[in-house]
């Protein structure tokens, strides 16, 4: 039996997943891009860590200006061979861990990786000397409707997560590893992105109804949720 890690280089997210979530990232890095400019950043250094396809840099490299330099880091061999074509002068991509390079960045982007990492706690203590700043987005699997229709094993043998979070238990997460929390929001991509199923579909209904009226409530009870945070 494989290691809940090893999917990832054996090829089996990639069947699972062939377009490694490209699709989502014009939407991801429009939630990133809103982060960054509330809170007034000035990067000139920006990685990501688990970068996947590459297309959230790819996307965010016309939004930051000519100055800055973008690095993506990928351990899947599958990912990286669909990310390193996109490589040009100012973006470039390493087949390999931040952790163990000397290099320092004004910014970290950690976008929908810590549900994926067998013990994430050490990988957040691990990468913290890397960057100034830290800019996660963390899916919060955790709510009512999942665990009463049992989705969260759905959710871990076709997304391959491993850690399901609230929005509190996120942030204990965070500052257990040494971090501090300077601002976040709840993105909406259940209710933003085109939905995969007719049930997907259908559920936008009540969702967007709830958000409306309590959007904390919706969060706990209906799902479909995840946070966006920016921590140092």
């Amino acid at each position: 039996m494989e290691t809940p890690e090893s999917i990832y280089s054996s090829g089996e997210y990639l069947e699972r997943h062939p377009g490694w979530h490209a699709e989502d990232s014009a939407w991801k890095a429009g939630q990133i891009l809103r982060i960054i400019r509330r809170n007034r950043l000035t990067l000139r250094l920006v990685s990501e860590i688990g970068c996947g396809a590459g297309e959230v840099l790819r996307q965010l490299q016309p939004q930051l200006g000519d100055g800055c330099v973008f690095h993506g880091y990928e351990l899947s061999p599958q990912a990286f061979a669909i990310c390193q074509p996109k490589e040009n002068d100012r973006l470039k991509f390493f087949h390999g861990d931040i952790a163990v390079t000397g290099r320092t960045y004004d910014v970290s982007l950690v976008i929908d990786v810590i549900e994926h990492v067998e013990d994430y706690l050490g990988f957040l203590r691990q990468i913290k000397p890397r960057s100034e700043h830290i800019i996660l987005h963390i899916p919060l699997d955790l709510h009512a409707q999942g665990i009463l229709r049992n989705a969260l094993v759905k959710t871990w043998d076709g997304n391959g997560h491993l850690h399901f979070f609230t929005r509190d238990t996120a942030f204990r997460s965070l500052e257990l590893c040494g971090y501090r929390v300077l601002d976040w929001f709840y993105t909406h991509q259940a209710a933003e992105l085109p939905p995969k199923t007719v049930g997907a579909k259908i559920a936008r209904i009540p969702r967007r109804i709830a958000t409306a009226i309590n959007e904390e409530f919706a969060v706990r009870a209906l799902g479909g949720f995840s946070i966006m945070v920016l921590a140092r």
